[in-house]
């Protein structure tokens, strides 16, 4: 066994079929007393809904988190926060609106108390991300990882078919990172191949029946698991495509990931032999390239960049921009490695399953 180092995050999960009901139990726990509720402007309702539930708790909702958090919707989110004298932010939603949470607590501390509705699994990360003049700039902060997380698959009841087998992609796409991380550790490879198994399993059971809860659970216990192994080990090619393709041409976040995996486990398939054993294996298939790209397809998610609103034009733009300023990977992709991922991007935007 290799050498490792695992630090827990501090972070309280409550997971359950109704378990939104515990939410001013857990607003108490922190200490607050006055919620601003973060949503899309599509969740709108569910937000006011929340902050019905809270009565005087709530300080009020801010309904206009947006994908890939422009500086200028953090700016705005913040001002209200420090106006309506917030104590904590309550972020109902997906990564989005996660996401917006940490840029205000960020800048202000604030504490957060997330309740998933997608299975983007940021929610359990330190991890921020701010889209400031078309460029994403993503960091590691202790401040913005939620205190508290409130699982519950009825939220998620409502989530599109399609919608959900993207996001449940995206979730899987932490974990398969993770398994061939620089600093990776036994501990979340066993939860890395659990999340992949839980949320491949949840997929077609929810394509089958958007309202199987047993499914609708499997695909939310994965995601906490995916969404732990993003928040303690570091990520490499994949997530460094997905968000150069995501922050500079405003792609959609999930339907990014669910495109690239395929793409990106391929070339980095004969480096990370082990990790693409476990992923291949939690999918119950041979190849886990492969496996992901069928799973993809089969259940009625993109697999081409060009159906997401990508250009072709702009696929020299976006390997300048992923060679630039690369992570770490098990197989580099450098300024000298611009032509193989020119190429790799070629096959994400046709669709080209993996050989």
């Amino acid at each position: 066994m290799h050498e490792f180092i695992f630090n827990g995050q501090p972070s309280r999960v409550v997971f359950g079929v109704g378990a939104l009901k515990h939410l001013p139990r857990e607003i108490e726990a922190l200490g607050a007393t006055r919620a601003l509720i973060l949503s899309t402007p599509e969740q709108a309702k569910q937000a006011q809904a929340i902050a019905d539930m809270l009565g005087n708790r709530a300080a009020g909702i801010f309904p206009r988190a947006v994908m890939h958090v422009p500086i200028e919707t953090a700016r705005e989110a913040r001002e209200v926060a420090r106006e309506l004298g917030a104590d904590c932010a309550v972020a109902v939603g997906g990564g989005s609106t996660t996401g917006l949470g940490k840029a205000i607590a960020l800048d202000s501390g604030l504490p957060i108390l997330a309740i998933p509705t997608t299975y983007a699994g940021s929610e359990m990360t330190p991890i921020f991300g701010i889209t400031e003049a078309g460029m994403k700039k993503t960091g590691r902060d202790p401040r913005v990882l939620p205190r508290t997380v409130i699982y519950d698959p009825e939220l998620s009841v409502t989530l599109p078919v399609g919608m959900s087998v993207t996001s449940g992609l995206n979730a899987i796409a932490h974990a398969a990172e993770g398994l061939y991380a620089q600093d990776r550790n036994p501990v979340m490879d066993l939860m890395a191949e659990e999340g992949i198994a839980a949320i491949a399993r949840a997929i077609p059971a929810i394509q089958k029946d958007a309202h199987d809860m047993e499914a609708r659970s499997d695909a939310l216990y994965g995601a906490w698991l995916c969404g732990a192994v993003l928040g303690n080990v570091g990520m490499a090619l994949h997530h460094k495509l997905c968000h150069t393709l995501g922050g500079s041409f405003n792609l959609p976040h999930a339907e990014v990931h669910t495109v690239v995996l395929p793409q990106a486990m391929a070339f980095n398939e004969k480096a990370a032999p082990e990790a693409m054993k476990r992923i291949a294996r939690a999918l119950n298939t041979q190849s886990a390239a492969q496996g992901l790209f069928d799973l993809a397809a089969r259940n009625g998610a993109p697999v081409a960049l060009r159906d997401i609103g990508m250009k072709e034009e702009d696929l020299d733009k976006a390997a300048d921009i992923a060679v630039a300023n690369p992570y770490w990977n098990p197989r580099p992709f450098g300024r000298e490695q611009r032509g193989e991922i020119r190429d790799l991007l070629q096959r994400a935007f046709e669709g080209v399953r993996p050989d």
